[in-house]
């Protein structure tokens, strides 16, 4: 998220660790984020795409759902790939999975028209990422980084479930995200030039037990707590949804994409 921390101080944060809560409750945007991107002229049948931390294939699996020529999906988390292998191979999806780290691709000098990066661009090292991706993408090729975000300022539940977050992981720093996002990232300067960019707030329908799932798949609990404390956490957290919500409500959330052309 923009202006949030990619470090929690005395936390090693393992995204391998929640990978089966991540494949079943982190779908990733919704449809309207890849309707506005096809006008923009993202995600189009001829292009051949690349998904930088894609985690459990999120992105990528949709992209190639929608019937792109050439998909690709890489992360350095071997357990997030592994499920990413057997979602897309479920679903019947021809997607190229690989383990490797967003900064040293095993890919050829410009094979991609599209790179895209949704909610990890913060984790990459930019002095090597910024590189590689020119390196990858053909000419006229794009990048893409985007966002999908609670918000807590404005969505009480996201609040309330903030609060408990920070009682058994106080070192978490992607909390209380104000959902500003800017229309140029100043870490693009001089590298890149902005094509286009948007950003709108969705509600998005959630039960307890998604919610539940959603927020055990997170960083700061499923990825950086021990199973005892994942399960003491989301007990509470349970308690605390009975006694607030409905069993089907929605929160809010902010989508936000940057289209980019390399300089």
């Amino acid at each position: 998220m923009h202006g949030l921390g990619a470090i929690d101080p005395g936390r090693i944060i393992d995204w391998g660790h929640t990978a089966e809560d991540y494949a079943k409750y982190r779908p990733g945007p919704p449809l309207s984020f890849y309707e506005k991107l096809r006008v923009l002229g993202v995600g189009l049948p001829n292009q051949a795409l690349l998904d930088l931390g894609t985690g459990t294939g999120v992105l990528a699996r949709e992209f190639a759902r929608q019937g792109l020529a050439r998909v690709c999906g890489s992360d350095k988390s071997e357990t997030q790939i592994k499920m990413a292998i057997e979602l897309a191979k479920k679903d019947q999806l021809k997607v190229e999975f690989v383990t490797a780290s967003a900064e040293q691709q095993p890919f050829g000098d410009h094979e991609f028209d599209l790179i895209s990066a949704n909610q990890c661009w913060l984790y990459f090292d930019l002095n090597k990422v910024i590189p590689e991706v020119k390196r990858l993408l053909k000419k006229n090729g794009l990048l893409l980084t985007s966002h999908f975000s609670w918000l807590p300022r404005l969505d009480d539940i996201a609040h309330q479930t903030e609060k408990m977050i920070l009682k058994y992981n106080p070192q978490w720093t992607a909390a209380d995200y104000s959902g500003e996002v800017p229309a140029f990232p100043k870490w693009a300067e001089g590298h890149f030039r902005l094509k286009s960019m948007f950003y709108y707030d969705e509600s998005i329908p959630f039960t307890i037990e998604s919610w539940r799932g959603r927020i055990r798949a997170c960083r700061a609990i499923g990825a950086a707590l021990s199973d005892q404390e994942v399960k003491k956490f989301d007990e509470e957290h349970g308690q605390l949804l009975e006694k607030t919500v409905q069993k089907n409500f929605t929160v809010l959330h902010r989508i936000d994409a940057h289209i980019f052309e390399p300089l």
